[in-house]
């Protein structure tokens, strides 16, 4: 055992693997403060490069598309590399081409930082995930999964409270150097706090040690599977779907929802709380969805456990949402949406714990596999929702749609069996 390791046990949240969930989880938020950085600040972007709707949907496909192509890479790197070093790299690599957003002069200029930018935030998730199986228990994992995804949402609602006065007072551009100048604050505590191994961990107890060791289970692979196990497996394909309508409607509040607000219904966006409350009550549902499942799963079976929450999240989500796309009143509305990412939440703990729960030996490649075809969904919705606002003058057409494509991604459920491993 390491030397630096201490015979005195800090209790509670003094665990230092809970310290490493904390800074994992300031990671999230600012990941997602820099993808919403984009879409929040859009009013300075489209009138400095005069944009239409289908090039704006452009900005934010070509994220989607570099995001879920490297995601998998970057996961790889994580297994061979350590999630240190991986981290480390990727995070200074997207925190310089978010500076470099702000730098854009042309609208191709911007649409290549966009796409190298979501070529290194490709790797956040997939590293947090292999940070989480060496400093976890297994039975803990998908606890502090939930976490991690609650602060992503909170990096949603933070991002409007900050963005917009930035806006005012400095412009747009001020935005992505203030953002990108926060990703290199985070690398630098990331290099000198944290430690690959519990065992090298400075400070850290001998009891957490064995604790966290001797209950882990590390996953080293992150290699997809064959096209032809793919294809043969109907269990994986409903999931690769649902996951690909899952994400058709929830990279909507996160690219279009607010040029919507501001442009299709004439919202205030200086009213930076009502923008962001669908990202506290999506916070709230990661949380609540997570707990409810485990809940669930040891009541009524693992099957039916994991299939129940899903389902009615994604139901009632889609519901929310064809309503929102007719409610005549801009508080109803938002409202309306926010429940819809409430409802639609529950589903993303539980879609990846489904990933791992089906996956087996092949967990990374089947999360992998999952994620892939929701960005391919990102992509779709991305672009769609520009060229219909476009044609049609429209805004409300396309909410009712990704309300229907939303209940579509809840009925898949009812193909999708936890407990059928591959």
């Amino acid at each position: 055992m390491n030397a630096q390791i201490e015979t005195l046990e800090p209790g509670g949240w003094f665990k230092k693997r809970y310290q490493v969930l904390l800074i994992l989880c300031f990671l999230a938020i600012i990941t997602y403060l820099d993808r919403t950085a984009a879409s929040v600040a859009e009013e300075g972007i489209t009138h400095t490069f005069n944009l239409t709707e289908s090039q704006f949907g452009w900005l934010h496909a070509v994220f989607s598309i570099a995001y879920g192509i490297f995601q998998i890479p970057a996961g790889t790197l994580g297994d061979r590399f350590g999630a240190k070093k991986v981290l480390l790299f990727i995070v200074i690599w997207w925190s310089v081409f978010t500076i470099f957003t702000g730098l854009s002069e042309t609208f191709t200029i911007l649409l290549v930082v966009r796409f190298l930018f979501a070529s290194g935030e490709a790797g956040a998730f997939p590293n947090i995930a292999i940070a989480l199986s060496k400093w976890f228990p297994a039975e803990s994992r998908a606890r502090a999964q939930s976490f991690v995804w609650m602060c992503t949402r909170l990096g949603g609602a933070l991002a409007p409270l900050i963005i917009l006065p930035i806006m005012e007072h400095h412009g747009w551009r001020w935005v992505f150097y203030s953002f990108g100048g926060l990703g290199f604050v985070w690398a630098i505590v990331w290099y000198k706090f944290f430690r690959e191994n519990p065992s090298e961990m400075p400070g850290i107890s001998k009891k957490e040690v064995e604790e966290i060791e001797a209950n882990r289970k590390i996953k080293t692979s992150h290699s997809l599977l064959s096209f032809k196990e793919l294809a043969k497996n109907s269990n994986l394909w409903a999931l690769m779907i649902m996951y690909f309508l899952y994400m058709f409607g929830a990279y909507f509040y996160l690219s279009w929802m607010p040029k919507f607000l501001r442009q299709g219904r004439d919202f205030d966006l200086k009213q930076a709380g009502l923008i962001s409350l669908p990202f506290i009550l999506g916070a709230l549902g990661c949380l609540i969805g997570g707990w409810l499942t485990d809940y669930l799963s040891k009541r009524i079976g693992v099957k039916w456990g994991r299939r129940a929450v899903a389902l009615t999240g994604l139901i009632t989500a889609g519901i929310c949402l064809i309503f929102a796309s007719y409610a005549d009143s801009n508080i109803i509305c938002i409202v309306l949406l926010s429940f819809g990412l409430f409802f639609k939440d529950f589903t993303l703990p539980v879609s990846w714990t489904v990933a791992g729960d089906i996956g087996g030996k092949h967990a990374g490649a089947i999360s992998g596999s999952m994620h892939m075809f929701g960005q391919i969904g990102s992509t779709v919705m991305s672009l769609g929702f520009g060229y219909l606002v476009q044609t049609t003058g429209d805004w409300n057409l396309p909410i009712f749609f990704i309300g229907i494509i939303t209940i579509c991604s809840g009925l898949m459920w009812l193909k999708i069996d936890a407990t059928k491993t591959i």
